[in-house]
C-alpha cells in the first residue's frame, strides 16, 4: 500500500495550483494593460503634433476601466479592494487627481512586471510537462534535433531521454516551489497602488462598512433565533415532561401507590434527555473543542461524526480569534450537514490553510451538484456568516457536481 500523502506537501500542491490560476488571470490584466501603456505612449507621441490631445481622456477612462478588471481579480483572492469610483470627467483635473495618477502608474509597472511573471511562470510549467514527457515523443524528432528545453546536449538514446525526464521533474519542483511568491509578486503593485486612499469618497468607506456591519447583525439575530427554537423545541418541551412527571410522582406518593419507582424512573430519564439537549445548544453556540483543543482537532470530530464519508486537511500555524474559528467551524459544519442531506455524495473533502492574513477554506463533494443559497439550503447563512467578518465567499455547484465551496476569512497577520 502507498504511503498516505503529506497534508502540508498536497498544501503545497493546492498553493502553487491556485498560484498559476492567479499568474493566468494576471496576464490578462497584465495583456490588456500593455495595450493601454501603447495607448498612452502613442496618445502622448500624436500630442506633440497636436492631434493627441481629445484622445487623452478616453486614454484615462481605458486605464480607470483596467484598473477596475484588477481590482476585482484581486479581491476575489485576498482582502477586497474598494474602488474609488470614475474620476473627474476633464483631462487636467483627472491627471491632479491621486488615485488617476496611481492608476496610470499601475498600468506601466502591471504592464511590463505582472506580464514577465505570468510568461516565466507559464514557461516554466510547459518546461516540466515538456521534459517530463520526453522519452514518450523525443525519437519522433529528426536526429540531433531532439535536447532538453535549455539546449544543454543532444539526446541520442533512451536514457538521454530519461535524463531529460528527471530534468522536467526538477522544473516542477522548482514551480511548486516559486509560483505562490510569484503570485504574490504580480498582485503587489494592485494592491499598493489601487487600495483607495484616505482622500476617496467616505460614502464608498460608509457603504460598505454598513454592509459589513448589517451582515454581521443578520447573522447574530439568526443565530439567537436558532438557539431560541432549539430551547424551545427540544430543552423546554422536556423540562415541561419533566414537570408533569414529578407531579405525577408526587400524586403517588400521598396515594402510596406502587408505580412511584417508575414515575421517578421516567422523570429521571426526562431529566437526562433535557440535559442533553442544553449540551447540544451550548455546543452549537461555541463548541467545547475549540477551547479545550485546536481547530483541526474539532474539523477532525466533524469529520469523524459525518455519514459522508471526509477527508480533512489543514494546515494552519498556532491558534486565532475565538470568533474567526468558531466561524470556520460552523461553515464546516453546516457544508458537511447538506452534503449529507441534500448531495447524494460518496466522499467530501476539506481543506485549510492560512494565506498571509486570510485562513482560506474549501469544501468539496462528489455529489449531484446543483447546490444554490435558495430552498432552505442554509447557504445564505453561510454567505452572513463570511460576510460579517469582512470575508468573501464563492460557491460552484453545476448540475451533476462537483460542488467546491471556497471562504477566505481575515484572520490577522
Amino acid at each position: 500500500m502507498p504511503p498516505p500523502e503529506s497534508p502540508m506537501r498536497s498544501g503545497r500542491v493546492r498553493a502553487a495550483l491556485d498560484a498559476l490560476e492567479q499568474l493566468v488571470g494576471g496576464l490578462a490584466t497584465s495583456l490588456l494593460a500593455l495595450f493601454c501603456l501603447l495607448a498612452i505612449v502613442l496618445t502622448g507621441l500624436l500630442t506633440l503634433v497636436g492631434v493627441g490631445l481629445p484622445l487623452a481622456p478616453h486614454v484615462v477612462r481605458l486605464a480607470h476601466l483596467i484598473a477596475e478588471r484588477e481590482r476585482s481579480r484581486l479581491s476575489r483572492s485576498g482582502p477586497e479592494l474598494i474602488s474609488p469610483g470614475p474620476g473627474p470627467a476633464r483631462l487636467w483635473d483627472a491627471l491632479r487627481h491621486r488615485e488617476t495618477r496611481r492608476e496610470l502608474i499601475w498600468v506601466a509597472v502591471h504592464g511590463v512586471s505582472g506580464f514577465t511573471l505570468s510568461v516565466v511562470a507559464l514557461l516554466l510549467v510547459l518546461s516540466s510537462v515538456r521534459d517530463g514527457t520526453f522519452p514518450l515523443w523525443w525519437h519522433l524528432i529528426p536526429e540531433g534535433g531532439a535536447s532538453p528545453t535549455l539546449d544543454l546536449w543532444v539526446v541520442r538514446d533512451f536514457p538521454g531521454s530519461f535524463a531529460v525526464s528527471l530534468l522536467g521533474v526538477g522544473w516542477l519542483f522548482i514551480a511548486i516551489g516559486i509560483l505562490p511568491a510569484m503570485a504574490r509578486l504580480q498582485g503587489l503593485p494592485g494592491r499598493r497602488l489601487l487600495q483607495a486612499g484616505p482622500d476617496t469618497d467616505l460614502a464608498l468607506r460608509i457603504a460598505h462598512l454598513s454592509a459589513a456591519r448589517a451582515a454581521a447583525l443578520d447573522a447574530h439575530t439568526t443565530e439567537l433565533r436558532r438557539i431560541e427554537r432549539a430551547l424551545h423545541d427540544g430543552a423546554q418541551s422536556r423540562m415541561v415532561a419533566v414537570n408533569l412527571l414529578v407531579g405525577a410522582a408526587r400524586k403517588a406518593a400521598q396515594r402510596g401507590s406502587t408505580d412511584l419507582d417508575e414515575v421517578l424512573g421516567r422523570a429521571q430519564d426526562a431529566t437526562e434527555a433535557a440535559l442533553d439537549e442544553l449540551r447540544l445548544v451550548v455546543r452549537s453556540i461555541l463548541p467545547p473543542v475549540l477551547a479545550d483543543r485546536s481547530l483541526a482537532d474539532a474539523l477532525d470530530g466533524l469529520a469523524a461524526t459525518s455519514p459522508v464519508p471526509c477527508r480533512i486537511e489543514v494546515d494552519l500555524p498556532g491558534r486565532y480569534a475565538a470568533s474567526v474559528e468558531a466561524t470556520v467551524y460552523f461553515v464546516v459544519a453546516e457544508a458537511l450537514t447538506n452534503i449529507a442531506k441534500h448531495s447524494r455524495a460518496t466522499r467530501a473533502e476539506v481543506e485549510l490553510r492560512r494565506d498571509e492574513d486570510l485562513l482560506w477554506l474549501r469544501v468539496t463533494d462528489d455529489g449531484r451538484g446543483g447546490a444554490t443559497e435558495g430552498a432552505g439550503s442554509g447557504v445564505g447563512g453561510v454567505r452572513a456568516r463570511i460576510e460579517a467578518h469582512d470575508g468573501t465567499f464563492e460557491l460552484t455547484s453545476p448540475v451533476g457536481g462537483p460542488t467546491i465551496l471556497i471562504a477566505r476569512v481575515p484572520c490577522g497577520l
